[in-house]
């Protein structure tokens, strides 16, 4: 590994490591940099100068290095030595550039093994590989040929393993990557069954406010009592049935919570249960609606009944008062008192138009408010009058009807907030 092996200081005198990565040989690129001039082995105790081309498929960065290592490495973590690789003195766009690096003698290897160089950019990916060659001393030519051919035959041997090696692990990738992709989508289902389950809490609580809604207007209609016995029991029966109906889902959705772990082997049967609570969810709702239909049209027709009869009560009222007689309303004067005079009286004297006779012309004097049964003389305006009897009265704020009893008024309000 890189950390046991030997490495040179850099230009302010400290030791750094460089980027490596633990990505293996089916993931690098070797063309993008090519080693010149590589020779077979070179003499222990030299300095060796390595010459390499950067194409136009990769771009030098600060970080690049070049580093030696043995054959049959796997990993850019096992480098024996490395070098920071010089950046070229311009871009060089879309040319070829030529470089080269000089690896001090001192941290050279100095064994016999086969090595090679490798360019690798500062993402830890390596960019460029050379031929292998030897640190040895020069020898004769056929005790060369017969080790290299030795030496090659074993480096085949080395080649075979690792593309073995590298097609079980392409295939143990491909294994992983379908395992992750089928992970993923039990995670996706396992989060549109988490967003359901949110759903149908949401709706639960809904019908719980709602619940609580039908509770409060069947209190109200206890308490004004205009509900009979048999519409009592049915809205108890339905209260009831979706009480039950509640509590039956808090029971599954708390069911449901307790096996949340078990929800990626369980993921077809959670769908299926979330299409059946989403259809008692939807009859649940068209109940609620019938709910609120029916109470408004008993709460309409409640409304209505009491309408009709103060407005009967109202108009047999005008109907009496226009009717009776305005003198029957007023004392009779004591037999010894004069008349009073046409100055004492805030209006005039209302009798002066019939000659001094009480009784003649009176009715068509006299008006007298029908709610209050203040008198008004004729001399006052129809439209006093009118406005006197029209201030006894309510109106609705929302709609034309106008009432005579406050608490007809307020029921009639009650109507209005409730549709």
């Amino acid at each position: 590994m890189g950390a046991e092996l030997s490495q040179p200081p850099t230009m302010d005198g400290s030791c750094e490591d460089p980027p490596t990565s633990a990505l293996l040989l089916d993931s690098c690129h070797f063309s993008h940099v090519l080693f010149n001039d590589v020779e077979k082995f070179y003499v222990p105790g030299g300095d060796v100068t390595c010459h390499y081309t950067l194409t136009q498929n990769i771009t030098a960065r600060g970080k690049d290095w070049v580093g030696i290592f043995r054959v049959g490495w796997k990993t850019t973590r096992e480098y024996y030595t490395f070098m920071w690789a010089p950046l070229p003195a311009a871009g060089h766009g879309d040319t070829a550039v030529q470089q080269k690096i000089q690896f001090k003698a001192y941290y050279l290897p100095k064994d016999d093994e086969y090595y090679q160089f490798c360019y690798v950019d500062q993402d830890g990916m390596v960019r460029g590989a050379s031929v292998p060659f030897q640190f040895r001393a020069e020898a004769e030519d056929d005790i060369l040929v017969v080790t290299t051919q030795g030496e090659v035959e074993e480096i085949e041997l080395q080649n075979k393993n690792l593309r073995q090696e590298n097609e079980e692990l392409k295939a143990s990738c491909a294994n992983l990557q379908q395992q992750n992709l089928e992970l993923q989508e039990e995670l996706k289902k396992t989060q549109e069954l988490q967003k359901s389950l949110e759903s149908l809490r949401s709706n639960t609580e809904k019908l719980e406010l709602e619940l609580n809604s039908l509770k409060v207007e069947n209190k109200h209609l206890k308490e004004q009592g205009d509900c009979t016995g048999a519409e009592l029991q049915q809205l108890k029966e339905q209260i009831q049935s979706v009480t039950s109906e509640k509590e039956r889902l808090e029971s599954r959705l708390r069911t449901a919570l307790d096996h949340m772990d078990q929800l990626q082997s369980q993921v077809l049967n959670y769908e299926k249960e979330v299409e059946n609570l989403s259809h008692v969810d939807q009859e649940k709702t068209e109940q609620l609606e019938t709910l609120k239909e029916e109470n408004q049209q008993l709460r309409l027709s409640t409304a209505q009944q009491k309408l009709r009869a103060e407005n009967s009560a109202l108009l047999r009222h005008l109907s009496q008062a226009t009717e009776l007689s305005p003198l029957s309303a007023l004392p009779r004067a004591p037999a010894a008192a004069p008349a009073p005079g046409a100055g004492d009286l805030l209006f005039g004297n209302p009798y002066s138009a019939a000659g001094g006779n009480l009784g003649a012309g009176a009715e068509a004097s006299l008006r007298v408010c029908p709610l209050c049964g203040e008198l008004f003389p004729g001399a006052v305006e129809s439209s006093e009058y009118e406005a006197h009897v029209r201030s006894h009265l309510l109106d609705c704020p929302m709609c034309t009807e106008s009432f005579e009893n406050k608490q007809v008024y307020e029921d009639h309000l009650l109507c209005h907030r409730l549709e």
